[in-house]
């Protein structure tokens, strides 16, 4: 991933900062320890390998759901669950971790603006509230991918409920049964007659798998809400900061 800063930022060599008396000449420049700017660095390439695991554990979680689209035994669709459930979990820990690591870098650019020229408005300034924008806007990206994987969750698994009451009893079923089945993950009474016939041995694997497909699309529907919520504190902490600084 390219730095943020690398392309976009350099340090003003002979430019004074505003409140530079210009007859008394211009002051010696300014190494970037000095303007703060060698550890907001370092905090920010912390974020962007965050944001980069975070990416990755978002194609993990695409390739899981894939393969258990093809999966019609409850076994290989528990281990599958099993395995997203420990992707997703890491997922809210980086998230959390990352939340923490834009918090205090809002705090540190506030804090930096005490410094000679670095000010509000000084050069200094504006790239660090650049850069760290920029961050948010690529976290921003992440809450999009992982509300959009499971938005796709949700329609598939109505699309597999479908097709595995069709393929069991042979009759296409309504709206109300899939969101019965959706809802509840208790297939035995609408497969009851597929059992009548079929004999319970016949049923029982599709009755498993079905019901390891509830649990797995719960679980990853009520981590992925929570981890919306930890990205919604982000932006809204953002947005009354930006309030605060153009109203305040």
């Amino acid at each position: 991933m390219n730095n943020l800063l690398t392309d976009s930022f350099e340090l003003p060599r002979t430019q004074p900062s505003g409140d530079v008396d210009i007859e008394q000449g211009l002051q010696a420049p300014m190494h970037s320890s000095e303007l703060g700017m060698e550890g907001f660095f370092k905090q920010v390439q912390d974020i962007e390998k965050q944001i980069e695991k975070l990416s990755k554990l978002l194609a993990k979680l695409q390739d899981g759901h894939e393969e258990s689209k093809a999966v019609t035994k409850a076994s290989a669709m528990k281990a599958i669950k099993n395995r997203m459930e420990k992707d997703i979990d890491e997922v809210l820990k980086i998230a959390r971790i990352t939340k923490t690591k834009l918090e205090e870098l809002d705090k540190d650019n506030l804090a930096n603006r005490q410094k000679p020229g670095c000010g509000k408005g000084s050069a200094v300034d504006r790239s660090r509230s650049a850069t760290t924008l920029s961050l948010k806007k690529k976290l921003k990206e992440n809450v999009t991918d992982f509300q959009t994987l499971r938005e796709t969750i949700n329609q598939e698994y109505r699309e597999i409920v479908e097709r595995r009451v069709f393929t069991v009893t042979g009759n296409r079923p309504d709206e109300e049964t899939i969101d019965q089945l959706i809802e509840t993950g208790n297939s035995e009474q609408i497969f009851q007659k597929a059992i009548q016939e079929q004999g319970r041995g016949q049923v029982v694997d599709t009755l498993a798998e079905i019901q390891e497909r509830h649990d797995a699309v719960k679980d990853l529907e009520r981590k992925l809400l929570e981890l919306q919520q930890v990205y919604l504190l982000i932006f809204q902490a953002n947005s009354m900061k930006i309030f605060i600084t153009t109203y305040g």
